[in-house]
């Protein structure tokens, strides 16, 4: 067996081990997603209620303690993932907390992004709600930007120099984006030029192409990732610590 051989195996081999963490998401994830979903569902209906005055209010104030509750309980000290990454990176725990895919992320839609390694393709779909409209019924062009951002990075995994991040996107809108509709986003790699990985993606309606991006990733190495981390654990503690 060639080295690209095994270097696809290994991919293929790693993306099936990230699919099976996903499902069986340890510890209290699986809560954290039934929040973040009863959480998504309180967003959708407050972005087009004309409830009383009253009412609204009160729930604020449930919220508000709920809240508040959160805020005595302990912290994760060493989260399993980051919010932002790749799927090469070994971030087995980027599907919950990324503001775009993830699950336990009532910020996020969600997304669901699955890469086809043979195709050199990552495949997925959404469906924007309320939270997201911008003009009246069509999604708002940044969350579709933020989506291109997502699955172009995802892309990354097809090539040989390993995670990404973002330099530079370019984003062509051809028709609105409608709310409440299922949209299907398809991304892949062009080509990489040292550090420098291209690639693009496609966001269709149907057989409708509504919006289509080209993106510039710089690679780098994945001590880098683990830097990042320490530096926010040092704004963290900078945040926490007595004057």
């Amino acid at each position: 067996m060639d080295k690209d051989s095994n270097e696809n195996e290994s991919i293929i081999e790693h993306i099936q081990r990230y699919r099976d963490e996903l499902v069986r998401a340890p510890g209290t994830w699986p809560a954290k997603r039934e929040l973040a979903a009863a959480i998504r569902e309180l967003m959708e209906c407050l972005c087009e209620t004309d409830a009383p005055e009253a009412d609204l209010l009160e729930i604020a104030a449930q919220v508000r303690t709920s809240a508040r509750r959160f805020s005595g309980q302990p912290r994760m000290t060493d989260p399993p993932g980051v919010a932002e990454g790749s799927l090469a990176a070994g971030m087995h725990m980027f599907m919950d907390r990324s503001p775009v895919v993830g699950l336990s992320n009532p910020v996020a839609p969600p997304v669901t992004l699955h890469p086809d390694h043979e195709a050199k393709v990552v495949r997925g779909s959404v469906t924007f709600g309320n939270p997201f409209e911008g003009a009246p019924g069509c999604a708002h062009g940044g969350f579709i930007a933020a989506l291109f951002d997502e699955a172009l990075g995802m892309a990354c995994v097809f090539s040989s120099e390993g995670p990404g991040m973002t330099g530079t996107i370019t984003v062509r809108y051809r028709k609105p984006t409608p709310i409440h509709v299922p949209l299907r986003i398809e991304a892949g790699f062009d080509r990489a030029e040292g550090r420098k990985v291209f690639n693009y993606g496609k966001l269709f309606s149907g057989d409708t192409l509504l919006a289509e991006a080209e993106g510039l990733f710089i690679t780098i190495a994945r001590e880098r990732f683990a830097e990042l981390r320490e530096e926010q654990r040092d704004r963290e503690r900078g945040r926490t610590d007595p004057l």
